[in-house]
């Protein structure tokens, strides 16, 4: 079963994710920014969401991290589900 692993940042609406992802795209530090504005508890490890399986998130986070190319390291998103959107750094799938 493909596994991945991943941070991430979860915020309530479409604009606060995309003026987050234009300061990650400006330099500014992903884990930082997780603990800084992120609603989720994995915010206190700066988003680190640790090792999953392909199936264990919700369905729109999983596919976007699942289609993605393993050798990529980007963000992803704003990727919407029930709990809000997020901002995804895919550290490998495999």
């Amino acid at each position: 079963m493909k596994t991945a692993a991943a941070l991430h940042i979860l915020v309530k609406t479409e604009s606060e994710a995309n003026a987050l992802k234009a300061k990650i795209e400006k330099g500014a530090n992903f884990s930082d920014l997780a603990k800084k504005h992120s609603m989720c508890p994995s915010k206190k490890q700066g988003g680190d969401l640790g090792e999953f399986k392909k199936g264990a998130m919700v369905k729109p986070f999983d596919q976007a991290v699942f289609k993605k190319g393993s050798d990529e390291v980007s963000v992803i998103g704003p990727v919407k589900t029930r709990f809000g959107y997020h901002l995804i750094r895919v550290l490998y799938t495999s």
